[in-house]
């Protein structure tokens, strides 16, 4: 057994030992993780940034002592005195392994860049946001009517747009004077007001009549990504979207690992908080830059989380959600101030709204795919699952609507797969087998070409075939399933057994070779039993919640599925079926509906009415508590196989017919009952 150092980059998951000395940028390129560099280690490009991250990680199964890298050098230093290096961060080529690690691969140090899926969905809005621009004429002072800037101000609104009061930081009150005598006494006001406010609030002034917007940003910030969107708030037309990796994975891929990480380290949740909060304020200006606006433009922000995020967000620790009764600082919707959480990278006198969370493990994310998909308006019995490492579960009708949350895990992500990787260009996101033939045909991002067509090479020669995502894992694996090449069990077969020499043996058990470009330097992707096994654990706690909230409501089926989420807008309802996720139903009933939680944050922030609403329905919705019903684990355990151990899906089975070969590790096959055989002890 080695006694290396244990060397674990976040967020690709991937990790290995090696010996002491060896530069971070070494172990990574040994690794196929993807750090940039051009500079051949020089410490000249500063492409392969990374951030180390000390003390007690559980879920890695390690403790990262402060001096697990080699101390910081005079190339490091001269770089930063030069061009000046992010606080925490180093330079992969200059640090050495010293003991076990974790380091974080920033987005910006990421050759293949990640492709945050979570595109805004188009949806028409009623316009009704909080902050409204208005026009104004201000009376000039007078010595005979002694009265300030401001409250001539606040009589111009009021006998002009009928705002009876008015309020104004102090820093706004430092530019009234100026901006109105240079505007001649004609202003542009930008008012803030509340569904919860008796008194609006000025946040912006320009002389003249303004012309170059107002904006808002809605924010879905996930265990993995952030997204955003940038709205205009006088039309409501998205302007942008973008999005990053969520920093805090470096701390934990999953929830409880970052409450783990606040319990076992001091400090642990400022750590968090503050790496959150810094990607936020990136995020700010990126999506300010691509939609060609000054981002002192944008005065509100909207923000939908689960209840982890959400107190990291707010710089609450979060070590109650860790154990049972799971109680949060606060359920209700919150209003304050972007200043209050070091969001700089807007206007100073931003505002920021953020969803009501319904329970201890559902959070503002669930309200807000319940505002943007309105179960409880619904006449049929609807399921909708928003889909991600952490899935929220709603069930429901105008009668009654039920909710839980699901721990799936980041497999769905890609992570914790053998060759899975995040969404970026060269990921292979589609993929079919032959049945008969046992060959694959596969679809990357970047490509709109299957790797069996004219022109794919080419197509692919810039970004080449990196990895696996989580749309392409799930695929390949119900792909396998349908071919035969994996049995109810999960067991993949040898080559025997599934007549293709593409099952190639793998210890104690078998893997499915999808490409191989190792002659060339290149990857060898397969699907490992370790990555089905990942796949059923977390589409098992899928099923399970989905299973338990019919339950609840006394039914065996409902009448239709809405799958959301990006990941839930990137996988095949048919593929979803074939594993089991969600529960038979005809798949001409099984929808996806996007970014369901960033339209619920943008229908949030453009109307205000839209918030008042949220916040009645969360108090109507019956949370079902997956961690104390004996039900759920009965659920997780059927749900094990592919697509289930009892259900039998009959809507499925009139759309695909699903082998039944029965694979046992001593080599043996039993095509005839589809039930494993027994092996002596």
């Amino acid at each position: 057994m080695t006694t290396d150092p244990l060397v674990v980059f976040t967020p690709s998951g991937k990790r290995g030992h090696f010996p002491v000395g060896t530069p971070v940028l070494t172990a990574a390129r040994q690794l196929g993780v993807d750090l940039d560099s051009v500079c051949g280690g020089r410490g000249i490009c500063s492409k392969c940034q990374i951030t180390p991250s000390y003390g007690e990680f559980p879920k890695h199964g390690v403790t990262v002592s402060d001096d697990a890298l080699s101390e910081w050098n005079a190339v490091e230093q001269r770089y930063d005195d030069k061009r000046g290096l992010k606080a925490g961060r180093r330079l992969g080529c200059q640090a050495t392994v010293q003991g076990d690690i974790v380091i974080d691969v920033p987005p910006e140090s990421q050759v293949h860049r990640q492709v945050v899926r979570k595109a805004a969905t188009a949806r028409a809005i009623t316009m009704d946001p909080a902050t409204r621009l208005y026009f104004v004429v201000v009376e000039e002072p007078d010595m005979h009517s002694p009265t300030g800037d401001l409250e001539r101000l606040e009589r111009a609104l009021r006998e002009q747009w009928h705002i009876d009061a008015v309020t104004a930081d102090l820093s706004l009150m430092s530019k009234l004077q100026p901006v109105l005598r240079k505007g001649k006494w004609e202003v542009t006001v930008a008012v803030h007001k509340g569904h919860k406010d008796s008194v609006a609030k000025v946040v912006e002034i320009w002389p003249g009549l303004h012309e170059s917007g107002l904006y808002g940003l809605a924010i879905d910030l996930g265990s993995t990504t952030i997204a955003a969107h940038l709205t205009d708030l006088e039309t409501g037309e998205v302007k942008a979207s973008s999005g990053l990796m969520n920093p805090q994975i470096r701390f934990g891929e999953d929830l409880m690992s970052r409450v783990s990480y606040s319990m076992m380290n001091p400090g642990g949740d400022q750590e968090m908080t503050k790496a959150v909060r810094e990607a936020i304020n990136d995020l700010s200006t990126s999506i300010a830059d691509e939609a060609g606006i000054d981002a002192d433009l944008i005065v509100e922000t909207v923000f939908v989380c689960n209840p982890v995020m959400h107190h990291l967000l707010l710089g609450l620790d979060p070590v109650e959600l860790g154990q049972a009764p799971f109680a949060l600082a606060t359920s209700e919707s919150m209003s304050l101030p972007a200043r209050e959480m070091d969001l700089t990278k807007m206007n100073p006198r931003a505002q920021v709204y953020i969803l009501p969370c319904i329970a201890g493990h559902v959070g503002a994310d669930c309200a807000a795919v319940a505002l943007s998909e309105e179960p409880g308006k619904s006449e049929d019995l609807v399921l909708i699952v928003d889909v991600g490492t952490n899935a929220e579960i709603l069930l429901g009708n105008t009668s009654r609507v039920l909710a839980c949350s699901s721990p799936t895990g980041p497999a769905f992500e890609g992570a914790q797969i053998s060759s899975g990787q995040r969404a970026a260009p060269g990921a292979i996101e589609r993929i079919e087998i032959d049945p008969v033939t046992k060959e694959p045909r596969f679809r990357i991002i970047g490509s709109e070409k299957w790797s069996d067509e004219v022109g794919f090479d080419q197509d692919v020669a810039t970004t080449g075939i990196t990895g696996i995502c989580g749309s392409g894992i799930i695929e390949a694996v119900a792909e396998m399933r349908i071919a035969g090449l994996l049995d109810e069990s999960g067991l993949i077969g040898s080559a025997e057994q599934t007549g293709t020499t593409r099952c190639v043996p793998e210890g104690r058990t078998h893997a499915y070779l999808i490409h191989d470009a190792s002659a060339e330097g290149g990857p060898r992707i397969t699907v490992t039993q370790g990555d089905i096994r990942a796949i059923q654990l977390a589409k098992s706690a899928l099923y399970a919640g989905a299973r338990l909230l019919m339950d609840v409501m006394e039914v065996d089926k409902v009448d239709r599925v809405v799958l959301a989420g990006a990941f839930g807008a990137h996988i095949s309802t048919k593929h979803a079926m074939v594993l089991g996720m969600i529960p038979d139903a005809p798949l001409d009933k099984v929808s996806s509906a996007g970014n369901a939680a960033g339209t619920g944050a943008r229908i949030a922030l453009c109307n205000i009415t839209a918030r008042s609403e949220i916040e009645r329905v969360v108090r109507e919705i019956t949370k079902v508590e997956t961690a104390i019903e004996p039900k759920f684990q009965d659920h997780f355990v059927a749900a094990n196989a592919i697509p289930h151990k009892t259900d039998p899906f009959p809507e499925l089975s009139q759309v695909v017919t699903l082998p039944s070969p029965t694979f046992n590790s001593a080599g043996g096959a039993d095509e005839k009952s589809g039930r494993r055989r027994r092996r002596r002890s």
